[in-house]
């Protein structure tokens, strides 16, 4: 048994820094529901995002953008009943807390006081420092996200490498050191020049958690229908699948059905 799923010690966002601060890496994975949340927790996961991505792999849209507060919350509150150890951090989805710092407090509050949940995460810099700041002055413990933010999609146009450019790495580095210093404990970099990456965690007290970010960061985070092999038709560069789960509950699918049809299902010792 490894260390991790030896170990059941509550993960905080102290943790966190000080397993960045000793140079052990941090590996998050996403959840929606119950039952995965279980597997993952006990496997050993440090940090279980329930992603505004539900909206994508959970009810097939195209984007995260349609999924509302209300939705996140029911997810949220499905990972959390199954979680004894893993910091639970959940997406305040698009339109919660862009704009309106005082939304952006009312939507983080729902999230917390009725999923249970740990932190919540938010996409964007200075963009949304305001929605940031009262957040945490609430006491809520606030995740950034930079880079490709798939809450801005029709803004960028396109799901291709951010930051390759001087102005837009720079206003990157900008904003991450601006998420710090006003009290984030962490901050996603998602689709970024692994050396810009690399710069940005060496240049931060707090955490950075890559997605197609490169090795030298301090942790790393999948969408874990795409990790696992669920997903079919999206294999971007950066996902390393673990599992074909696809072609795993596919074949079983058929053998149960074909069992059915041949009345082999159920058999005399699955029988009362």
């Amino acid at each position: 048994m490894s260390k991790a799923q030896g170990s059941f010690d509550k993960l905080t966002t102290h943790r966190l820094q000080e397993m960045k601060a000793s140079g052990e890496k941090i590996a998050m994975l996403t959840a929606y529901d119950y039952s995965m949340a279980r597997i993952l927790d006990v496997s050993g996961v440090d940090v279980i995002l329930v992603g505004d991505s539900a909206s994508n792999v959970m009810a097939g849209n195209e984007t995260t953008l349609p999924i509302t507060l209300d939705h996140m919350i029911w997810h949220a509150t499905s990972v959390v009943k199954a979680v004894k150890r893993a910091l639970v951090v959940v997406d305040v989805p698009f339109g919660s807390y862009q704009g309106n710092s005082s939304e952006a407090l009312r939507s983080s509050i729902r999230i917390m006081k009725e999923s249970g949940a740990h932190a919540v995460k938010m996409e964007g810099g200075i963009e949304i420092k305001e929605s940031v700041t009262r957040v945490l002055s609430a006491g809520i413990p606030v995740m950034g996200h930079l880079g490709l933010t798939p809450q801005s999609i029709y803004k960028f146009g396109t799901y291709t490498v951010r930051a390759k450019e001087d102005a837009e790495a720079q206003k990157l580095k900008d904003d991450a050191k601006m998420l710090e210093d006003i009290g984030c404990f962490g901050v996603v970099v998602e689709k970024i020049p692994a050396s810009l990456a690399k710069e940005v965690a060496e240049s931060l007290s707090i955490p950075v958690i890559g997605i197609g970010a490169g090795p030298e960061v301090d942790g790393q985070v999948l969408v874990v229908h795409d990790m696992l092999g669920i997903t079919q038709d999206f294999k971007p560069r950066f996902l390393r699948q673990y599992a074909d789960l696809n072609k795993i509950i596919s074949e079983a699918t058929t053998d149960y059905i074909k069992d059915v049809r041949s009345k082999n299902f159920p058999n005399e010792k699955e029988s009362y």
